[in-house]
């Protein structure tokens, strides 16, 4: 398995378990709260963790403008990889990419329009798009790898 199916099997998976940790996505106060299920031991589900990743509710860009979204993680960076990942309205999920402290992986047909940049100080991982289009229309999501 290549490691946009791996991440897509993993979506899938902390779906199909969100209950968990309650809901796997909640609207609340104008924030979105990211719940990922860590499963630990080979995906034996001997215990589990949620983590909190906070983003805004919406950002509107005007076509060829710049995509800049944060995200606000509980997580220690250096010790996972942090995705983005979107859905446009009536389909299925589309993997950007994940960084961590050393290394970023990306979707090929997105790595020229997408970078993601770590601030661990402030604990922020930034999504940034480059001449955004009509098409690139779509909820955003930033999740951490369960790994």
């Amino acid at each position: 398995l290549d490691s946009f199916n791996i991440t897509m099997f993993s979506i899938a998976l902390l779906l199909l378990l969100a209950a968990g940790c309650k809901f796997l996505l909640i609207h609340q106060s104008h924030s979105f709260f990211l719940y990922n299920l860590i499963i630990k031991k080979n995906l034996f589900l001997t215990g589990f963790k949620c983590e909190q990743l906070t983003q805004p509710a919406s950002v509107t860009v005007q076509p060829g403008q710049r995509l800049t979204i944060t995200c606000q993680v509980s997580y220690s960076m250096s010790s996972y990889y942090t995705a983005w990942i979107r859905q446009p309205a009536g389909k299925g999920l589309d993997w950007i990419g994940q960084r961590f402290t050393g290394a970023s992986y990306y979707k090929d047909s997105l790595k020229s329009k997408f970078s993601i940049e770590l601030d661990a100080s402030s604990k922020t991982v930034t999504l940034n798009g480059q001449n955004v289009q009509p098409g690139d229309t779509a909820v955003y999501y930033c999740a951490r790898d369960p790994q």
